[in-house]
């Protein structure tokens, strides 16, 4: 099952559905992900290579009786591992988490991928799941573990300057700032991020006025206001912690939209006040639910583990080493947290509703992005590296915006100006530059030596300085490490030299073929921008996957 997006005026004639995102893509950046887990993800007591599973096993002289629980997992739960190692030795239930975004989640429900590898989802939210009756019915037992209402962290200067009472602060206040151009922002992909989800769901359910579960009539009706809103977004991400990075770089956004929690834990008091809205949030509750196609030994191990962390006990680690809020009575949430509560927004009442307002963010909403794919076409990309270079492409078009700009410049011993090509996907027409990417893609060829950092500068040059209503990115492709044009210190010296507003231009390479890591690391560092890995997955699935930064 895919989940296709509402029909729209204009669609596109591309056969494909317009899907968030398509199953086969998804499915390589899963195994992606899942195999850099095993690498790299753990880095507490009990690390994935320990995680394996028991029959009969003893720790610390302590016997624990079998169970394991194989677990698709948002990937903010990385923060649990110490909770998880303490309830391994309490309960004897091993945790082999996959961590992954939590929409990417629910499609891999959906489909049925999830069945034969995991026996239980814990996301952020089963918000968004139970709107597809088919798919809510492959989960059970859902049993709430925390709590973390979505707020705004803003610069106490900002604060100050906008003469707020921290804890008085409405959505329409929030609007109006945003409007009068006093406030800008960053925040996850909705798309991506159940973080970025919730944010949206609660920015239209609080300028909306809804009083039951959002509607479509709501969304119409906050529409203008919700363009105004967005209008100050200058950061994305596909995930928090990049966006809270980026955040620290950037002296030029006022304020962050996520998680309290993640708030929280990111920043000092002194840094960013944490605002919770009066008139209401979208909170996540971080339910442990299992697949109802789990394993009969798995049922057990979940009723033991999630009997601990809702003890009193784990639920005190919890909210003090997560500053989530905790869901037993008589357990205090940690100091840090503020005490009042707040009235929970309506979520949308329909899978339609909810993929409608998706959509409109994605097409209408939110600016558009301008994004320059610096592409490898050396010699050395000759044969089967070019074809799926070529195959990538045509793949990500499915993906792209109303809107959008896409520059493809490939180069080899230096930039191929006469194959630059740029294309904007025109919302009344948006199959005609689709096409033509397509064809652009298909006449790359291979030739020349290969000249990273020169045809990196010759994109700043390019995007030049970028309009204020416009996210920009570049995304680099390279095979090999560079051994034309200028050297790695010419670059950094360039990018120092730009102005700020270019400064905020972020570069995501794509480690692929023989590619220099540690060289395209330094780039993303350099730039604020992050690196892919195509080697231990595929090069579609890296393209995909930093859709949810541009």
């Amino acid at each position: 099952m895919t989940t296709t997006r509402p029909a729209r005026t204009n669609p596109r004639t591309d056969p494909r559905p317009r899907t968030r995102p398509r199953p086969r893509v998804l499915a390589r950046t899963i195994a992606a992900l899942a195999l850099a887990l095993l690498v790299t993800a753990t880095g507490s007591s009990c690390d994935a290579t320990d995680r394996t599973d028991r029959t009969d096993d003893r720790l610390d002289g302590i016997t624990v009786a079998p169970g394991t629980l194989r677990v698709l997992a948002s990937s903010e739960l990385t923060d649990m591992e110490p909770v998880l190692d303490t309830a391994l030795r309490t309960t004897g239930v091993t945790v082999r988490p996959t961590y992954v975004g939590t929409l990417d989640a629910v499609e891999l429900i959906a489909s049925g991928k999830a069945d034969k590898d995991y026996d239980a989802v814990w996301l952020s939210s089963n918000d968004y799941l139970r709107l597809d009756p088919a798919t809510a019915k492959k989960i059970t037992s859902e049993t709430p573990i925390m709590t973390s209402p979505v707020a705004l962290g803003v610069r106490p200067a900002a604060v100050a300057r906008l003469g707020w009472d921290p804890a008085k602060v409405t959505w329409s206040q929030l609007h109006q700032a945003v409007a009068a151009g006093k406030l800008t922002y960053g925040m996850t992909d909705p798309m991506r991020s159940n973080s970025g989800l919730s944010a949206l769901v609660s920015v239209a359910s609080g300028l909306s006025g809804a009083q039951a579960a959002l509607t479509g009539a709501d969304v119409r009706r906050a529409t203008p206001k919700l363009k105004e809103f967005f209008s100050g977004q200058k950061l994305t991400s596909g995930s928090s912690g990049w966006l809270a990075d980026a955040y620290g770089r950037r002296g030029d956004v006022d304020a962050l939209v996520n998680y309290e929690s993640v708030l929280r834990s990111s920043f000092q008091p002194d840094d960013l006040t944490v605002i919770r809205p009066i008139d209401g949030v979208v909170t996540a509750d971080y339910p442990l639910s299992l697949l109802t196609s789990a394993r009969p030994e798995a049922k057990d191990a979940a009723r033991r583990l999630t009997e601990y962390l809702r003890g009193p006990e784990a639920q005190e680690r919890i909210t003090e080493g997560t500053l989530r809020r905790p869901v037993v009575a008589g357990v205090r949430p940690a100091p840090a947290l503020a005490r009042d509560q707040r009235r929970e927004l309506p979520f949308p009442g329909s899978r339609a509703v909810a993929d409608g307002l998706l959509d409109a963010y994605d097409n209408t909403l939110r600016r558009p992005s301008r994004t320059v794919y610096v592409l490898d076409t050396s010699g050395s990309m000759a044969g089967e590296r070019l074809e799926r270079l070529k195959s990538a492409l045509a793949e990500l078009t499915g993906d792209f915006r109303d809107r959008e700009e896409v520059t493809l410049m490939p180069f080899g011993s230096a930039v191929k100006q006469s194959e630059v090509r740029t294309h904007t996907v025109d919302p009344a027409s948006p199959q005609a530059a689709l096409g033509a990417i397509r064809s652009d893609a298909q006449q790359l060829s291979a030739s020349g030596g290969t000249a990273i950092y020169s045809s990196v500068q010759e994109a700043y040059r390019f995007l030049g300085k970028a309009p204020a209503d416009t996210f920009t990115s570049i995304v680099l492709m390279t095979d090999g490490e560079n051994t034309d044009g200028d050297p790695a210190a010419a670059f950094d010296a360039f990018y120092r030299s730009l102005p700020a507003g270019q400064k905020g231009t972020p570069v995501f390479p794509i480690l692929f073929g023989d590619s220099d890591r540690a060289e395209l690391d330094h780039l993303a560092s350099l730039t604020g921008g992050k690196l892919f890995d195509a080697t231990r997955g595929s090069l579609d699935g890296a393209f995909e996957e930093i859709r949810g930064y541009q």
